[in-house]
């Protein structure tokens, strides 16, 4: 039974490998929906898996052993095992927890105050243009009181021939429209959960970026303006960068550029389906299955602990 457990937690650090192949094989945009959907599903296992190890140290409590009505000991498996694997598991909830709070709550900051920083500055057509010589782009997700826009800086746009502009604004509207700030804040949110998942973080970034790259290529029917103007959009950014952003507030300056670059110069992906999404969706079942029949197993533990007929449980534990 702990076996079935633990294998869900040790399942998300297969995910980077594929996730990389992934956002390669296939459309980018796809490969965000797959790459962020995984992550999701993988995180909601780990939680759970630890939630479900907790248990057996819960029931050594007498408070919580009376409210469950336990009668005589959990028979989970060798005892110091068990009571190691629950309170490691305890640990790790309270310090996932703890990081997500904290993490959560600069994420909030720093999204006010970008949000801040553009307050009262004039809007054309969900375009914001701040007076700052530092070059910077970035689409800013908006909230119930303030709608979403692409803020660029008059440093950026003086960074820019006027051809190059054009790609870089429509990346990010491509952003905007594609509403890759939730993508991205799901998977940092399952990346606080567990670390394999948090190396995945990246390519879900990455893909949010090529989708943007390619809705931008089209729009401007030059795949090699494109390229050019996110080269030297990331040049400027790199050097004279200060402001801090939310993870989520995407920019066409974010992910490995001269990866984007090299896509761009390349031809368009045109593949919605390859080996490498079966081998992601494999990985999610195989978590859910052990977490799933593991959690029946320990169900049926307890039930023979609060002085159930273990004949009827449909997986024996002695």
């Amino acid at each position: 039974m702990i076996a079935l457990l633990l294998l869900p937690l040790l399942l998300p650090f297969v995910l980077l490998p594929l996730a990389r192949r992934a956002v390669l094989q296939v459309r980018p945009e796809i490969a965000l929906w797959a790459i962020t959907s995984a992550s999701a599903a993988l995180a909601i296992g780990v939680v759970a898996c630890l939630g479900v190890l907790l248990l057996p140290m819960a029931l050594k409590v007498p408070a919580v052993a009376e409210l469950a009505k336990v009668i005589q000991p959990l028979e989970a498996g060798p005892g110091f095992v068990v009571m190691a694997v629950s309170a490691l598991a305890a640990g790790a909830l309270v310090v996932t927890c703890v990081v997500g709070v904290r993490r959560a709550v600069l994420e909030v900051r720093r999204f006010r105050t970008a949000h801040g920083d553009v307050a009262g500055v004039p809007q054309a057509g969900g375009l914001c243009v701040l007076n700052d010589p530092r070059p910077d782009a970035y689409a800013l997700p908006g909230t119930r009181r303030r709608p979403g826009r692409v803020v660029v800086t008059t440093g950026m746009l003086r960074a820019l021939t006027p051809e190059e502009r054009e790609p870089l604004l429509a990346h990010e509207r491509a952003h905007l429209a594609g509403r890759h700030h939730i993508f991205l804040a799901v998977a940092q949110l399952a990346g606080w959960c567990h670390p394999g998942l948090a190396t995945a973080v990246s390519q879900v970034s990455f893909a949010a970026e090529r989708a943007a790259d390619e809705a931008a290529a089209k729009v401007s029917g030059d795949r090699k303006l494109t390229a050019q103007a996110v080269g030297r959009a990331a040049l400027a950014v790199t050097r004279n960068r200060e402001r801090e952003l939310p993870t989520f507030a995407t920019g066409a300056t974010s992910g490995p550029v001269p990866a984007r670059v090299k896509a761009l110069l390349a031809q368009a992906p045109t593949r919605r389906l390859a080996p490498v999404l079966l081998a992601v969706v494999l990985l999610c079942g195989a978590a859910a299955v052990s977490s799933f029949t593991g959690a029946i197993w320990l169900h049926d533990g307890v039930e023979v602990a609060q002085g159930e007929d273990p004949t009827h449980c449909p997986v024996t534990l002695r």
